[in-house]
């Protein structure tokens, strides 16, 4: 995260809005990938990263300084993800039972093979490991993102929370199960014997509309590679498998003009 400064959110929380801009723009890409991470849709991550934002700017005046600007700026973000009414209403409600379910059905044994199909596997490769978060309830996706992929340590992820680090560590414990059991039983890229595999699931996801080649924006974003998150996969044994597909994800960038947008909603043209 970018680096801040205490004396730029004093200016900030002063009323100086050249330090309260950069602030918003030093904080706004790790916003962004948080809300990424825990609500998959772009235009739902969107929106709530301005929501975030402005919960921010309107309480500045209420940082303390008793712990680090960005650690307070992560619970601002984690406590709308988890409590946010239209969060929770647009919440899928995914089981692992019903994803596996999905994820098998129209497999092809030996599908053709399509001039874009490295990039369209790896979109469904980044498409298909963030989904299956959505499988675990908003408190465990959040102690999830915090700890395996964004990689807090346990007392700081509980700061964030709000709860202590013994609960913090074992609703971590709880979500990392059930990755771990879920990837090992169903995703061909973390054990070889899993049904569904990326290459073996693409036709059918073209056909379901699931991933299109002028909607790859994932996969067109400096992605990893589709064999090298592979690579990294197999280099490692046990539950890292599941860590290092996770990890495969790259990080997100706040989409241009977020601050533009926010300064239209806090202040719309007469």
């Amino acid at each position: 995260m970018f680096k801040i400064d205490t004396k730029l959110v004093s200016a900030a929380q002063e009323g100086n809005q050249q330090a309260l801009e950069t602030l918003l723009l030093g904080v706004q890409d790790n916003v962004h990938n948080l809300s990424m991470r825990m609500l998959v849709n772009p235009d739902d991550a969107r929106e709530a990263t301005q929501e975030i934002l402005i919960l921010v700017l309107t309480k500045l005046s209420t940082f303390r300084h008793e712990s680090a600007f960005t650690t307070w700026v992560y619970r601002v973000a984690a406590n709308y993800l988890g409590t946010a009414r239209k969060i929770r209403d647009r919440d899928p409600g995914l089981s692992f039972a019903v994803y596996a379910a999905d994820l098998e059905s129209g497999l092809m044994a030996d599908p053709p093979v399509a001039p874009d199909d490295a990039l369209m596997v790896n979109e469904l490769r980044i498409s298909c490991t963030m989904a299956m978060l959505l499988c675990l309830d908003l408190n465990h996706r959040l102690a999830y993102v915090l700890g395996d992929i964004l990689e807090f340590d346990h007392l700081q992820a509980a700061e964030i929370l709000e709860i202590t680090a013994a609960a913090y560590r074992k609703r971590l414990s709880r979500a990392r199960r059930a990755v771990i059991a879920f990837t090992s039983s169903h995703c061909g890229i973390v054990e070889k014997t899993a049904r569904c595999s990326c290459p073996r699931r693409l036709p059918v996801a073209r056909k379901l509309g699931r991933v299109r080649p002028d909607e790859a924006s994932h996969a067109r974003q400096g992605a990893h590679s589709y064999d090298d998150v592979q690579r990294r996969v197999d280099s490692v044994v046990g539950g890292l498998k599941a860590l290092e597909l996770q990890r495969g994800v790259q990080g997100f960038r706040c989409p241009p003009n977020m601050l533009s947008r926010i300064k239209e909603v806090i202040s719309p043209p007469d």
